[in-house]
């Protein structure tokens, strides 16, 4: 049965300053580095056949640490000039199916884009904003940030894609890799599993842990249980430790 295994990227050098990165191109911090290759190692027992990752460098970076651990090569197929051609007439025969396979880059599947919010320190934001105001513009499905993408327009832009270029693979019976971004993949995430807009700010994912589904008969399977949706509870607990802190602070 073919698999298709989901994996946010490794922590990136902003994700460990606490800014907000989108588009901006970060690499992985060294701690996102061992995260990767870790993930490398859990997924051994997968022969990855096919690949998709987005055009920021994180992503990429994850992919082939990923791969590295696996003893594989990613080759990346360009959209445009010889490099195209070389693939569109040699696919599959040239490649080493051993330890070669074809990799895809899109923009579509890049992270959501930040807007004003871009290289700001999110503590920062959430003095300026308050801490609600800061987590719907992070987490709302339909709300944008200042001069920015809502998850709602990364769904729309990523699930074409995924319909279209990923599940293809998949139905060629293809193990398929997507290394992508926190907002893309949720959205993927929720267009897989039917999460409600309601639900969705509250799913976290980690850090370059892969999420496994099965593909059979044209519907996907989880395997693996690693996304949960935790935050609420998470975040409630700081709202009431502030308000808390807030009440003492004004009663002195």
């Amino acid at each position: 049965m073919p698999r298709l295994i989901l994996v946010r990227h490794g922590e990136s050098r902003w994700n460990k300053d606490n800014k907000f990165t989108g588009w901006v191109d970060v690499p992985l911090s060294a701690i996102g580095i061992q995260e990767a290759l870790i993930c490398g190692e859990k997924l051994k027992g997968l022969d990855i056949d096919v690949a998709f990752t987005s055009r920021l460098e994180r992503a990429r970076e994850t992919l082939l640490l990923i791969l590295a651990a696996q003893n594989k090569t990613g080759i990346f197929l360009h959209e445009k000039g010889l490099r195209r051609q070389w693939s569109k007439h040699n696919h599959g025969v040239l490649f080493d199916k051993k330890h070669e396979i074809p990799v895809f880059s899109s923009d579509k599947i890049n992270e959501r884009y930040y807007g004003a919010l871009q290289g700001m320190d999110k503590d920062a934001a959430r003095k300026k904003w308050g801490h609600d105001q800061v987590f719907m513009w992070r987490r709302g499905y339909d709300i944008n940030p200042p001069r920015g993408e809502s998850l709602k327009d990364v769904y729309r832009r990523a699930i074409p894609c995924f319909r279209k270029e990923i599940v293809s693979h998949l139905r060629r019976g293809k193990n398929v890799l997507v290394s992508a971004h926190g907002n893309s993949l949720r959205g993927i995430v929720k267009h897989i599993e039917n999460i409600s807009d309601k639900d969705i700010p509250h799913l976290e994912l980690p850090y370059a842990t892969p999420i496994v589904y099965g593909y059979k008969d044209g519907e996907l399977s989880k395997e693996d249980h690693t996304h949960s949706f935790d935050r609420p509870l998470h975040w409630q607990k700081q709202q009431r430790h502030q308000k808390k802190t807030g009440k003492a602070k004004k009663k002195h």
